[in-house]
């Protein structure tokens, strides 16, 4: 299958050209999401298969700020892919993220669960999500949380720079939520984007990493992983605050992913173990 790939440089995009190297990738500079019409014109030019959309506004904190454009980024444009896709008759893949939730309770948000986002990033991928599914295209939106590679910037390799400077570090330990390796996003995407092209029907589905856990205790086996003699000082979110609210609760039910597709929730603990050999010097 011919694969058209919006993103280059983020974390799924970068783990999509590992596993899928010959599909077509578009950096900003080929199509722009500011500019969602020439993401659409993009899809007539290519004429591919199926498209994933692995390309987002991910400065959560920024948006709040900026919440315009980062609807533009993380809206209009998926529902202008999207838009084109139905009319070539072919599917859409597009990545989203729990942040549509409120993060209340402690138990797992199923797919069909109420949206209702806390700030401006959850706001503007929930407008993502409305308008793929208004699109009539055959889709799959895929919400995931945490995610966490080699490349780019994440919480692993800011917990080891920082690691590597102090003694200890204080990190929030009640927000509670699946890490999620992009290779194994990447690799969900791809074994979707096949049954999409055979004729699965799509939805909204949600593919996070397990066992759940805290960014505190996430942050220990980082620095347990990489030799790190770096001590973790549990601390509250309240004593953490940023212009944007996070989620307190980040579980993901993902079982009508693994039921409809035959892919289980990836053990980020291996993924770590992965992604520290390729981070060693």
């Amino acid at each position: 299958m011919t694969v058209l790939v919006f993103g280059k440089t983020g974390q799924v995009a970068v783990e999509l050209r590992r596993h899928a190297p010959d599909a077509i990738f578009l950096g900003r500079d080929q199509a722009d999401l500011a500019d969602p019409a020439t993401c659409a014109h993009a899809i007539h030019a290519h004429a591919p298969k199926v498209v994933i959309n692995a390309a987002a506004w991910t400065a959560v904190d920024r948006a709040e700020a900026e919440e315009d454009a980062a609807t533009v980024v993380n809206g209009a444009a998926p529902a202008a892919m999207a838009a084109a896709c139905a009319a070539r008759g072919i599917p859409f893949l597009h990545v989203s993220t729990d942040y549509v939730f409120d993060g209340a309770g402690d138990r797992a948000f199923a797919p069909d669960h109420p949206t209702a986002p806390l700030g401006a990033y959850g706001r503007s991928k929930l407008v993502g999500e409305i308008g793929v599914r208004n699109s009539g295209a055959q889709h799959l939106i895929l919400r995931t949380s945490w995610v966490v590679s080699a490349h780019g910037t994440n919480f692993v390799k800011t917990m080891l720079r920082l690691g590597a400077e102090r003694d200890s570090l204080n990190v929030v330990a009640d927000q509670i939520g699946g890490p999620t390796p992009a290779a194994a996003i990447a690799q969900a995407l791809l074994t979707a984007a096949r049954a999409l092209q055979d004729g699965a029907a799509g939805g909204t589905y949600h593919f996070a990493g397990a066992p759940d856990t805290s960014w505190a205790d996430f942050a220990r086996a980082i620095m347990a992983g990489a030799g790190l003699p770096c001590a973790i000082n549990d601390i509250p979110s309240s004593a953490y605050p940023t212009p944007a609210r996070r989620p307190a609760n980040s579980r993901l039910d993902c079982t009508t992913f693994t039921r409809d597709f035959g892919v289980a929730r990836p053990d980020w603990r291996v993924a770590l173990t992965e992604i520290l050999k390729e981070l060693r010097p």
